[in-house]
């Protein structure tokens, strides 16, 4: 299970847009994947697509949905965010994890 960075794919003050593709490394397919994002001081998930995401302070996890979890080996998929903050942000540090 491997991921690439989140990406800003855009920025506005007060707000960002981001993005995160989950690729399955291993040799076998997976059924699902679990996101783990660490939030910049002050950054708050105002909506997403292509996962359910829960937020609780600076820790976020993103889930796949019923019909991009599964994955086959060498297969990816994306979601994205739209964030809120104050000050300058970055995009959040992720880790994955399949399910």
């Amino acid at each position: 299970m491997a991921h690439r960075p989140a990406t800003t794919v855009n920025q506005w003050a007060g707000g960002l847009q981001g993005q995160v593709t989950v690729t399955d490394s291993g040799a076998a397919a997976i059924g699902g994947w679990t996101v783990a994002l660490t939030l910049p001081g002050g950054e708050t998930i105002t909506q997403t697509w292509n996962a359910t995401l829960t937020q609780s302070g600076a820790s976020a996890a993103a889930v796949n949905l019923s019909w991009n979890g599964r994955l086959p080996p060498g297969g990816s998929t994306a979601f994205g965010f739209l964030a809120s903050f104050t000050g300058s942000s970055a995009p959040p540090t992720v880790t994955c994890a399949a399910r």
